[in-house]
């Protein structure tokens, strides 16, 4: 069979639904400045789907220093890859930075965060080793995982006993091979926004010899006492190996970086190939993480204001019946039953007549005939925002409960 043909009789799970949801489920263009208010095909919506935790996207602090670093350096310079001719000394001082904020001996910025985690796992694991990670784990760990010639095992998500049963398994394999073991989860998990079971993970230590590798995308700046992340929230950083976060949300950038002892990272600055062959982060976004860190830094009531928010949140829509599964983090996932067909319903109702705007979810993320809603709260959200919210998805599940919507896809073309 030709490859093109191929894929158009087989689009893939989401590219099945493109001819109904493109643009609308899928692609849609949210314009305006980055704030809980922007526009969505023209009318102003809430909105709760935005990874801006801290609102640093438009702090006038951040905005300023931007424009001003963009000003003076443009986006180009360093030009080529850090080894070659990339290297400067501002992305070193963010790396010390960095190190000294999550207790780390030394750590590496990366130029992108989903590639970043994918070289990170290609880098430390060879054939002789053997991987352990978590069935919720982020694409860029299973992308990470499919370049892996070893053997990799899976436990059902945090489910810390057959964690330790599949480490007994990888134990045996590599007194065989003369490998090692790596484990990998994630600080705060990015749908249904629970947490990765860090303390029990890292207890396992003194039971099993492995090393300890989390992505803690979501938990950088939210969780722990200082916003070190969620090993700090569990007191447990030391006994993280190898340390991950992104610039994607807390910091309202691009970017990412790794931490680790000094040896460790020196090993990945000469061994991680989407580094060592791929442009280095610009200049101007270096020093954009410098300043966003120092403001993450300096102002705890950042994160306060999102915890605040967060609270009242989830609090509201629980008294308003609604699931939201197990999360203890910002992100709130809204769970309801109903088939595809009234979800279209649903968000359409939602974004045309509540005019508020968050991600949707469906199968084959989440059971079939269900939906969930996902609402990310942030520090540039109110109150008022809040009660709005839960006022309209107190409405929203009185009708999916009563069965009002049709039972007929929406029709995305017409305006509310």
């Amino acid at each position: 069979m030709d490859i093109f043909e191929k894929i158009q009789k087989n689009k893939g799970a989401l590219g099945q639904y493109s001819d109904v949801g493109d643009g609308y489920f899928m692609f849609p263009k949210l314009e305006g400045e980055i704030a809980p208010r922007m526009k969505f095909r023209g009318k102003e919506v809430l909105t709760w789907s935005l990874n801006n935790y801290l609102g640093l996207a438009n702090n006038p602090e951040v905005r300023k220093a931007d424009a001003e670093y963009a000003a003076q350096y443009g986006l180009a310079y360093p030009m080529g890859a850090r080894m070659m001719s990339g290297q400067t000394a501002v992305h070193e001082k963010f790396e010390q930075m960095a190190a000294e904020f999550v207790h780390k001996e030394s750590a590496y910025l990366l130029n992108y965060g989903y590639q970043g985690m994918v070289s990170i796992i290609d880098a430390l694991v060879d054939r002789h080793d053997v991987i352990v990670y978590d069935s919720e784990s982020h694409a860029c760990i299973m992308d990470g995982l499919r370049l892996h010639f070893g053997k990799r095992f899976v436990y059902p998500h945090n489910d810390i006993d057959s964690c330790e049963k599949q480490l007994q398994r990888a134990t045996k394999i590599v007194e065989q091979t003369g490998g090692g073991i790596l484990v990998i989860t994630e600080g705060v998990f990015g749908m249904a926004g629970d947490l990765g079971k860090l303390d029990k993970i890292a207890a396992l230590k003194k039971k099993y010899n492995f090393r300890f590798l989390v992505d803690d995308a979501h938990g950088f700046g939210t969780m722990g006492p200082t916003g070190a992340g969620t090993g700090e929230h569990f007191g447990v950083q030391d006994e993280i190996d190898v340390y991950f976060a992104t610039f994607a949300k807390s910091m309202a950038g691009i970017g990412a970086f790794v931490a680790s002892t000094r040896e460790v990272i020196t090993y990945l600055r000469f061994n991680m190939r989407s580094q060592i062959y791929a442009k280095a982060l610009p200049i101007a976004m270096a020093l954009g993480a410098i300043k966003r860190l120092e403001l993450i830094k300096a102002h705890p009531e950042y994160r306060e204001k999102l915890w605040t928010i967060v609270r009242a949140l989830q609090k509201g829509l629980r008294e308003a019946g609604l699931d939201l599964g197990r999360t203890e983090s910002p992100v709130t996932p809204v769970f309801m039953k109903c088939p595809l067909t009234q979800v279209s319903q649903l968000i359409y109702d939602l974004r045309e007549n509540y005019n508020i705007f968050c991600s949707v979810v469906i199968y084959p993320v989440v059971p079939r005939d269900v939906v969930m809603l996902r609402l990310i709260p942030t520090a540039a959200h109110t109150l008022e925002d809040v009660e709005y919210t839960v006022n309209a998805f107190r409405e929203i599940k009185r009708k999916v409960d009563e069965d009002v919507y049709p039972h007929e896809m929406a029709d995305f073309s017409k305006r509310a």
